[in-house]
């Protein structure tokens, strides 16, 4: 008798995990254009932090002064991503997107042109990151509900576009050191302003199906459309919980540690040093957005939470004041930990929530994960003037251990089945 062979679909009982192939074709026209957008979007953003930390640290400015510039501009998405939401939800979300994409290149052209000239103010920076912070927030929405209409296989979808953004964050970080080291802080602005004006194009090309009735209708008030979209958040006990646990995670890791470990590799190894530490966190979130793509948990919550513990790596060896190929291992296996949760986190939204009101439930979800950063980034300088840079860093490795035991101890999050 023959031995039965595995179908194309292999579950692993005992974890919990299957393995399978996408659930259909997933590039399309349209997906390649979106796939594409993000992927270059992606690419100068990555540029941005190195860009940013290098040249305002050669102006004289401070760990601090960089925190706070990068606080604003974070501090205007997460306020006015609720608003994107509902307008997204109301009206046309790609055109929001392609507008947002036009603002920004102006704005980062005006930044390319003050480093260019060597008339740089931080006001008129801070100024700029509060342009783009708003711009980010009339952006960010749509994306939600553009992956579910361009991509049957969501999960899949998902994953590909993280991979994609991850390997630009693998070679822009790297570009942006060379290019500040060979060139100009000036070149790297402008690279970036050519990059959203590249998503902007692609996101103009989509050619996508009618939106679903709610979104062509927009007949109630823009109030009655926030007031929903909050009780619709509030009803999601397992969205909410993620949210709470999520603020305390950023205010005290992901805020402080842009500014901090920037403050701390620069000034000792140089900018081509932070460079490639940042390259290993894009190098870490693309190999986790593979492994998403497929290693599917049933319930995947519960699986991102088990590798959010990995994440700790990331500031704990910047904190420890490690060689910089040891920081950079341990930022590549904290970013793949941090991505497998991120694409288990987004798909769960993106398939748990209806159509018609996924963009201001997205937008609500990422105000709140969003919203403790720019404290976080604020409150980095005098921290550290207090307490120590490697202090506040050690700390912010302990922070993810906790989230991580929390969220799996709550059982609305760790029961959250996939679909």
């Amino acid at each position: 008798m023959s031995t039965p062979q595995p179908g194309p679909e292999v579950t692993a009982a005992a974890s919990g995990f299957t393995v399978r192939p996408a659930a259909g074709p997933l590039w399309s026209a349209n997906f390649r254009a979106f796939f594409t957008a993000r992927t270059v979007a992606m690419l100068g953003d990555t540029m941005l932090p190195v860009a940013l930390s290098a040249g305002l640290l050669g102006y004289g400015y401070s760990a601090g002064d960089i925190g706070l510039v990068m606080a604003a501009s974070t501090a205007c998405f997460a306020g006015f991503v609720v608003f994107g939401g509902v307008f997204a939800d109301r009206f046309d979300a790609r055109a929001m997107m392609v507008g947002a994409d036009l603002v920004r290149v102006c704005t980062q052209s005006t930044a390319a042109v003050l480093f260019a000239v060597h008339q740089v103010r931080l006001w008129e920076v801070a100024l700029i990151a509060v342009v783009n912070g708003i711009c980010a927030a009339m952006f960010q929405p749509g994306v939600a509900s553009t992956i579910v209409r361009v991509a049957d296989d969501v999960q899949g979808a998902n994953a590909v576009v993280r991979t994609a953004e991850s390997v630009a964050g693998l070679v822009g970080p790297g570009l942006a050191g060379v290019l500040v080291g060979f060139t100009s802080t000036g070149v790297v602005f402008a690279a970036h302003a050519g990059t959203y004006l590249a998503s902007a194009l692609c996101l103009l090309s989509l050619r996508l199906p009618p939106p679903p009735p709610r979104l062509a209708a927009a007949v109630s008030s823009f109030r009655a459309d926030l007031v929903e979209g909050w009780q619709e958040f509030r009803a999601r006990t397992w969205m909410w919980s993620v949210i709470l646990v999520w603020m305390v995670y950023m205010v005290c890791t992901v805020g402080p540690y842009t500014p901090l470990a920037a403050a701390q590799i620069i000034p000792a190894h140089g900018a081509g040093a932070y460079g490639l530490v940042n390259s290993a966190l894009g190098g870490g979130t693309a190999l986790g957005a593979l492994c998403a793509m497929r290693l599917r948990s049933a319930r995947p919550l519960r699986a991102g939470s088990l590798a959010l513990f990995g994440v700790a790596l990331m500031p704990t060896s910047v904190g420890l004041g490690l060689p910089v190929w040891a920081i950079a291992c341990c930022v590549l296996v904290a970013g793949a930990c941090s991505a497998y949760w991120g694409v288990n986190w987004a798909t769960s939204v993106q398939t748990h929530v209806p159509g018609d009101i996924l963009n201001r439930i997205h937008a609500y979800e990422v105000a709140g994960s969003i919203a403790m950063v720019p404290v976080g980034q604020a409150l980095a300088g005098p921290a550290s003037a207090v307490f120590g840079a490697r202090d506040v860093l050690l700390v912010g490795g302990v922070v993810p251990l906790v989230v991580a035991a929390t969220l799996l101890g709550i059982r609305s999050v760790r029961s959250l089945p996939g679909r």
